[in-house]
């Protein structure tokens, strides 16, 4: 019986971890097709900044925990505790193993590859889910005060509400431009250069992102 629950919760978590991947990679270009709807700035990414792709695994996570609790909650143990470590998790392993690969890029003078970074988003994301399904399947604690688990909550969804529209003039939330930094933080004045999308038989202009990463040397 006790393996059958644990197996059940960790299928949970694996569909947790399909789930982040695929909603996270369509709020990346949501902002665009919505034609730059501010409401819709709040989850989903106004720029290429780190934080803004953080942001972006981030609340489909919380959606997920939410779901996950109704046909969970009676086989799994710590279930707020775990999902809140998912969420905290995440953003961290993201943010180390990206530094981490980029710095050796520039060291080695590699090339970067956009497989490697779609890598370092799913590595992110399990590592997170495998740290709840440890939590979900171990025996309840009972030193860790429910006002903790709480305030992660509380701190995680402030942050990520709040820093796309105030965002600290900080590189975590700095856009990029074919991964140099721009100077621009949060929701842009001007996103013509920026557009990923366009009509069939549009050019692409010389001033837009497009262009300027085709022809970087």
């Amino acid at each position: 019986m006790v393996i059958r629950k644990n197996t059940k919760v960790l299928l949970w978590e694996l569909g947790c971890v399909l789930w982040i991947c695929f909603a996270g990679s369509s709020l990346h270009f949501a902002f665009e097709l919505s034609d730059y709807w501010t409401p819709l700035a709040l989850v989903a990414a106004v720029n290429e900044s780190i934080w803004e792709h953080l942001k972006i695994y981030f609340w489909p996570g919380l959606l997920y925990a939410i779901v996950q609790y109704t046909y969970t909650r009676n086989i799994a143990n710590n279930y707020w505790l775990g999902k809140v470590v998912a969420l905290a998790v995440t953003p961290v392993v993201i943010t180390l193993s990206y530094h981490g690969y980029m710095a050796w890029v520039v060291s080695s003078g590699a090339a970067t590859s956009v497989g490697a970074i779609l890598l370092i988003m799913f590595f992110g994301v399990l590592a997170g889910q495998m740290c709840s399904y440890r939590i979900l399947i171990s025996e309840p604690y009972r030193m860790v005060p429910s006002r903790y688990v709480t305030a992660g909550y509380a701190s995680l969804v402030v942050m990520f509400s709040t820093f796309t529209f105030f965002p600290p003039q900080l590189f975590l939330f700095e856009n990029y431009l074919c991964y140099q930094y721009t100077a621009e933080y949060g929701i842009l004045d001007d996103y013509e250069p920026y557009r990923m999308f366009r009509r069939p038989g549009e050019e692409v202009s010389e001033g837009s992102s497009i262009w300027y990463c085709a022809n970087k040397q």
